[in-house]
C-alpha cells in the first residue's frame, strides 16, 4: 500500500487507501465562492532526531529544537515559546504543537501503519478488531480544526505559590490543528453497545510503570455529534507524527488533552469509568485543602469521580507584549496592540475578553477573532482526506484570538495589564487562583506587569516555563510578598501585609527551650574532631557525640561536619523525624559575631599540585557532567569528570558521596547521597546510576533526580564525601561504624536504584576469586525493564555459582516471566535469608522506604537482631 497520496487527490480514495505525505503539500485556493479563505497549516518541515534524544528510548523521534523541555530530556513533555506559538497563527505546526508523554514513544514503522489494529470490546454485542486501512476505507472520514490543551497549562504559576505534584507548564500548553479521521460514534455504533453501557474507555500502546495509559469519557458524549469526538489518523494534511500518536489517536474536542489517548489500541465499552491507574491518579482537581501528604495517605480522594476533569474552563493569556519586551517611550507608536488567546471547553464559545490597566477596577472589551468560523462556510467540501464537517456545527472546538489597542500614555502610568475571558455559559476566569495538589486547570486572570524604567517600558509575565527563571511571581515571592492576598503580592492600601511562607512546610522545632547558652567561634572550633564533634544548623549548636554510634549515615557524617555550619546538608537530607530529634542534642546558640565569621567561611588554601584524591569529607569540589546515557525509560548513568585524568575518586567500597546542585530559581541547595557504580579504582571519571523520579500521585518526584536530568553536558555538580557507616575491606572483613567484624555470608536485599551500594559490595566480593564470602541477592522491581545492572549481576551469578545466588522478583512481570513474582516480604525472606547461629552473617538492605520497613519487620520476626541488619 502506498504511503504517499497521489498529487491529484485531496479526498480519500476508498478503493486505493493512501496515507498523507510528510511534510504536507501546499494547497492553493481557486477564485470566487470556492476560494479557500480559511486558515491552512503553516509551512512545515520534518525535523531531524536531536542529539539529546539519541541516547533515550525516543531515538527514533524527530523533534524541533525550539521546544522547551519541562521534564528534562526524557520523557518528552514540551511547549513552544509563547511568542513562536502565537506567531504561527490559528493552526500550529506539528513541530511546535505541545507534547505530553508519560514515557517512551512507541516505535511504529511506516510499512506497519496500514495494518495497525485496535479493538472495540466490553459491553458490546458485536466486538470488533479494526485495522487502520479498514478504518480509512470503510468509514466516512471528516476533517475539522480542534484545539487541544493540557490540563496543566499555566501550572508554573501554581508551583510558584506552592509546589504541586506536577511539572511547570507555562501558558503555551495549547495548540490547534486540522485533524482528519473517523467519528468515534460510527465505530461504536457498529459494535452495538449493550443497554447498561455508559462509558468508553480508551487505552494506548505506551507501556508505562503502572500499565498502559488509559482513560474514559461518557458514552453519551461519544454518541453526541455536536461533541465531535473522533479517531484521528491525520494532522495538518500529514500522518500523525510519533509524538502526536502515530498512527492513530482519539481526539476529544473541548476536553483536557489527557482524554485524547495517543497510539490507540483499545476502545472498551463499560458500565463504570475507567479503572486505569492514569485515569484515577491523573487529571483531577482535588479540593484546595487537600495537601500532597493527605493525597498520598488517602487514595479515596483520587477515586472520587467528582474531582475528575473533563471539560476545559475559560482561560486566556497575553502573548504581546511578550515577557521582557521593551518599548521606548520616546520612539514608540502612540498605541500598542495588546494581543493574546482565549479558549473554553465543552463546545462553549468565548463570548467576551476584557482588559484592565487599573488592577481590575474598570474593564474594556477586546476585539475577538474566531478563525474557526471561516471553516463553517464550506459545506461538504473535501479537505486533507476528509469531509470538512463544520457548516452545521455550533459547538466551538478552538481557541480565539483577541486584541486591544492601548495608548502609550496609559501604559506609562499603569502597573499592569490584566486579561480575563468569559464563555457563552457566563463562566468567567476568577481573579484568584484555586490551588490544588496537581496544579491543574489554573485559570486566574493573566497579569503582565509594566515597569517604567528610565524612558523605557519593560513588560514582565507571571512566570517562565520549566526551571527557567523570571516573572513577577518569583520576584514577589523572593521579596516576601503574599501572592495570595488578591493584590498580586503588593501592599494593600499602602499597609504592610504579613509575609506568607508560600511553600507551607511543616515547621519542626529543633531547639530546646531551656538552653540559653551562647557559643563562640573559638569554642566551636575546639570541637571539630571525632572525639566530641559539634556542628551548627541555622545558627544553633548541636553536640553529635552521643549519636556517633547510631547515626544512619555513619559516624563520618557527623565528624565531617564537626566545627562547621551543616545547615545546607542537614536541611536537604534529613527527614522531619530526624529534625524532631534535634532538641536532644541542642547545646546553645552561636553568637552573632561567630555567625558572621562562619557565614563568610574560611579561605581554603589549595596546593598548586594536583590532588591525587578527588573527594574531601569537609570541602565541596566541582566535577563536570561529561556524559549522560539512558539505560532504561527512567534511569540514566551520569559520568562526571574529575579534576584530572590520574585522579582517583577516593571512595571506599560500600560508602557513598554527596552531590549538590542549586535550584536555578531559588538557589536553594539540593543535596542527596549516591553510590557510584564505577570501579573504585577508576581514575579521572566517576559513573553514577540515577533513577529519575517524576511526580506521581503518591508522592512528589525527586527534586535532585529531576534537576540532574535537566542539566546539560558540561554543567558542574559539587561533590563531598565519603560518608556511610559501612565499609567492605575485603575477604569477609568489613567495618561498621569503624568497628571491624568478619562475615561469611552477605544477604543483600534491594529494590530499584537501591542496587547501587549492594552492587559495589557484591562486585568487590565476586571480582576477588580468593574471597570466600558468599552472597545471596534478592532484587525486587515492578517491571523487568526496571532491573538495573542486570547484565553485570547475571555474570556474577553465572561465574560464581558457589558464591553467588541471585533472585529477581517482579510485581508486574510479563507473561513470559519465569522468575519469582511478588514483593520482597516475609515468605521470600524466610526461604532465602536463613540466619546462622554464629553471628557470621550480615544483611545489607537498600531500597524504597516501604521495602526497608517490610524487610526489617520480617527479619526481626525471624530472629535477626538489628546489629546484623545494615540499612544503606
Amino acid at each position: 500500500m502506498a504511503l504517499v497520496r497521489e498529487d491529484s487527490k485531496i479526498g480519500l480514495d476508498k478503493e486505493n487507501v493512501t496515507l498523507p505525505p510528510s511534510p504536507p503539500e501546499s494547497i492553493e485556493g481557486g477564485e470566487g465562492k470556492d476560494a479557500i479563505s480559511f486558515p491552512l497549516p503553516p509551512p512545515t518541515t520534518l525535523p531531524s532526531v536531536l542529539d539529546v534524544d539519541k541516547s533515550t528510548p525516543d531515538a527514533h523521534v524527530p523533534r524541533d529544537a525550539r521546544l522547551i523541555r519541562l521534564t528534562g530530556v526524557h520523557p518528552f513533555n514540551v511547549e513552544a515559546p509563547l511568542t513562536d506559538l502565537f506567531n504561527e497563527g490559528f493552526l500550529t505546526s506539528p513541530e511546535l504543537f505541545y507534547v505530553r508523554n508519560h514515557g517512551a514513544v512507541p516505535l511504529v514503522h511506516d510499512e506497519d501503519i496500514p495494518n495497525w489494529e485496535f479493538s472495540v470490546e466490553g459491553l458490546v454485542a458485536n466486538p470488533l478488531t479494526i485495522s487502520l486501512k479498514e478504518l480509512m476505507s470503510e468509514y466516512d472520514n471528516v476533517t475539522y480544526p480542534i484545539t487541544l490543551v493540557c490540563a496543566g497549562n499555566r501550572r508554573k504559576e501554581q508551583n510558584v505559590v506552592r509546589k504541586t505534584k506536577g511539572f511547570s507548564w507555562g501558558p503555551a500548553g495549547v495548540s490547534t490543528a486540522l485533524f482528519t479521521g473517523v467519528v468515534m460514534a460510527d465505530v461504536i455504533r457498529r459494535a452495538k453497545p449493550l443497554k447498561k453501557a455508559k462509558y468508553v474507555c480508551m487505552e494506548g500502546a505506551d507501556k508505562l510503570p503502572n500499565g498502559y495509559y488509559g482513560t474514559s469519557v461518557k458514552l453519551n458524549w461519544v454518541m453526541d455529534p455536536n461533541r465531535g469526538i473522533m479517531l484521528a489518523h491525520g494532522m495538518n494534511d500529514e500522518m500523525l507524527r510519533p509524538d502526536h500518536g502515530k498512527p492513530l489517536r482519539a481526539v476529544i474536542p473541548g476536553q483536557i488533552g489527557g482524554r485524547s489517548v495517543k497510539w490507540l489500541k483499545k476502545l472498551i465499552v463499560t458500565a463504570e469509568p475507567s479503572d486505569n491507574w492514569y485515569h484515577i491518579y491523573d487529571n483531577r482537581v482535588l479540593p484546595t485543602m487537600v495537601d500532597p501528604d493527605e493525597s498520598a495517605k488517602n487514595p479515596a480522594w483520587w477515586k472520587d469521580d467528582r474531582y475528575a476533569i473533563y471539560d476545559l474552563s475559560p482561560n486566556s493569556a497575553i502573548a504581546f507584549p511578550a515577557h521582557d519586551e521593551t518599548l521606548s517611550i520616546e520612539s514608540a507608536l502612540e498605541k500598542y496592540n495588546v494581543q493574546g488567546y482565549a479558549y473554553s471547553g465543552g463546545g462553549r464559545r468565548i463570548t467576551r475578553v476584557e482588559i484592565s490597566i487599573d488592577k481590575g477596577k474598570t474593564w474594556r472589551l477586546a476585539n475577538i477573532d474566531y478563525p474557526e468560523d471561516k471553516y463553517r462556510e464550506y459545506e461538504n467540501k473535501e479537505l486533507f482526506g476528509g469531509r470538512l464537517d463544520m457548516d452545521w456545527r455550533e459547538a466551538s472546538f478552538c481557541w480565539a484570538f483577541w486584541n486591544l489597542e492601548i495608548t502609550l500614555e496609559e501604559l506609562k502610568t499603569s502597573d499592569d495589564i490584566l486579561v480575563r475571558s468569559m464563555d457563552e455559559s457566563m463562566c468567567i476566569q476568577p481573579r484568584d487562583m484555586y490551588w490544588s495538589v496537581l496544579g491543574m486547570m489554573n485559570n486566574p486572570w493573566f497579569r503582565v506587569a509594566v515597569h517604567n524604567e528610565n524612558g523605557t517600558l519593560r513588560f514582565e509575565h507571571p512566570t517562565q516555563p520549566a526551571l527557567m527563571p523570571g516573572g513577577w511571581m518569583e520576584r514577589v515571592k523572593k521579596s516576601g510578598g503574599n501572592l495570595t492576598n488578591g493584590h498580586w503580592g503588593e501592599k494593600i492600601d499602602g499597609k504592610e501585609t504579613e509575609a506568607v511562607e508560600l511553600e507551607d512546610p511543616v515547621e519542626i522545632k529543633m531547639t530546646k527551650d531551656s538552653v540559653n547558652r551562647e557559643v563562640s567561634i573559638d569554642e566551636l572550633r575546639k570541637h571539630d574532631t571525632a572525639e566530641r564533634p559539634w556542628f551548627v544548623v541555622k545558627g544553633e549548636v548541636y553536640d553529635g557525640t552521643s549519636f556517633l554510634e547510631g547515626h544512619p549515615g555513619g559516624a563520618q557524617s557527623i565528624i565531617s561536619a564537626a566545627g562547621m555550619d551543616a545547615t545546607d546538608e542537614f536541611m536537604a537530607i534529613h527527614s522531619e523525624t530526624a529534625k524532631g530529634m534535634m532538641p536532644d542534642y541542642h547545646i546553645g546558640s552561636l553568637d552573632e559575631a561567630s555567625r558572621r565569621i562562619l557565614a563568610e567561611g574560611e579561605p581554603v588554601v589549595e596546593s598548586t599540585e594536583p590532588r591525587p584524591t578527588f573527594l574531601n569529607a569537609r570541602v565541596w569540589h566541582k566535577g563536570l557532567l561529561h556524559a549522560k546515557v539512558s539505560v532504561s525509560w527512567d534511569t540514566r548513568i551520569f559520568t562526571f569528570k574529575l579534576d584530572h585524568d590520574e585522579q582517583s575518586l577516593g571512595l571506599p567500597t560500600g560508602q557513598h558521596l554527596m552531590l549538590r546542585l542549586h535550584d536555578p530559581v531559588t538557589r536553594e541547595p539540593i543535596i542527596r547521597s549516591y553510590t557510584p557504580i564505577s570501579q573504585t579504582t577508576k581514575k579521572g571519571f566517576c559513573d553514577v546510576l540515577v533513577k529519575v523520579y517524576k511526580d506521581t500521585k503518591e508522592k512528589q518526584g525527586g527534586k535532585m533526580t529531576r534537576a540532574l536530568d535537566a542539566i546539560p553536558i558540561g554543567h558542574f555538580v559539587e561533590f563531598k564525601g565519603p560518608i556511610g557507616k559501612f565499609e567492605y575491606l575485603g575477604r569477609g572483613l568489613c567495618a561498621v561504624n569503624q568497628k571491624q567484624r568478619t562475615v561469611k555470608r552477605f544477604f543483600m536485599i534491594c529494590g530499584g536504584s537501591g542496587i547501587t551500594p549492594i552492587f559495589q559490595v557484591l562486585r568487590a566480593v565476586m571480582q576477588d576469586k580468593k574471597d570466600p564470602t558468599t552472597c545471596v541477592v534478592l532484587d525486587g522491581n515492578r517491571l523487568a525493564e526496571d532491573i538495573l545492572c542486570k547484565d553485570d549481576l547475571d555474570v556474577f551469578a553465572r561465574d560464581n555459582v558457589d558464591r553467588c545466588k541471585l533472585i529477581y522478583t517482579l510485581t508486574q512481570g510479563p507473561e513470559d516471566w519465569t522468575g519469582v513474582r511478588g514483593r520482597i516480604a516475609g515468605p521470600l525472606l524466610k526461604e532465602h535469608c536463613t540466619r546462622g547461629s554464629h553471628g557470621d552473617s550480615l544483611v545489607l538492605i537498600c531500597g524504597p522506604e516501604a521495602l526497608e520497613k517490610s524487610a526489617h519487620k520480617a527479619l526481626n520476626d525471624q530472629g535477626w537482631p538489628d546489629q546484623d541488619l545494615l540499612f544503606f
